[in-house]
């Protein structure tokens, strides 16, 4: 006659997840290390962190990244690749019936995507020390510097702006910072900003610096 168990002494195991093959459980590994990065630095990413948070064991993340130096490299190459294709869609989003509106729609469309995905941008901008993350925004950043100067080159021309080669790349680099200072100012959340509200303070400021050019 088997004896009764008593079930409130018996050990406890960790509670399996559900079954989830590696291309599905990737995302869900990826998400969960950009809200530590975020919460706790880069640094705080690792395997048994990953796996302590989803309530998996190790080796269901081993499963999906080889270490940890894998892991973050994805989880990097996948947030500065959608944000950097987020921005390029901003700035061609900037139009309007004149070059102010088109200024103001440009940073209000950047911070839309900023509000939308403001966990991806805090761990690019505030983590920058991190030398892996640092070296992914240098390269975003020329990316859109680049667009930036294609895209400015003709508006100023068509302005007759004087001494253009040698004043755009100082103009380039200022409309860049402005894009960041933008960013940082949403998302530290001081002042109770929305996108377009904020969107269209940048943009008219902006354009009154550009057009005394």
């Amino acid at each position: 006659m088997p004896y009764p168990v008593d079930v409130s002494r018996a050990p406890r195991s960790r509670a399996r997840a559900a079954h989830l093959g590696p291309e599905r459980r990737r995302p869900q590994i990826l998400d969960t290390a950009l809200a530590i990065a975020v919460a706790d630095g880069v640094g705080a990413v690792t395997i048994g962190a990953v796996a302590d948070r989803l309530s998996v064991t190790r080796p269901v993340v081993y499963s999906c990244f080889n270490d940890r130096v894998e892991l973050i490299d994805e989880l990097l190459t996948r947030e500065s690749g959608m944000l950097l294709q987020n921005t390029l869609d901003a700035l061609r989003a900037s139009h309007g019936d004149d070059l102010e509106t088109a200024f103001v729609h440009g940073y209000q469309a950047l911070l839309r995507v900023v509000a939308e995905h403001s966990d991806s941008w805090r761990l690019l901008f505030f983590a920058q020390p991190d030398p892996a993350v640092a070296d992914r925004f240098a390269t975003a950043r020329a990316v859109v510097a680049d667009h930036v100067a294609a895209q400015l080159q003709p508006v100023l021309a068509a302005r007759e702006t004087s001494e253009l080669d040698r004043k755009l790349p100082v103009l380039v680099e200022l409309f860049v910072s402005s894009c960041e200072a933008s960013l940082r100012s949403l998302l530290a959340g001081r002042g109770d900003w929305q996108p377009d509200e904020l969107g269209e303070l940048y943009g008219r400021a902006m354009w009154r610096a550009f057009s005394a050019v």
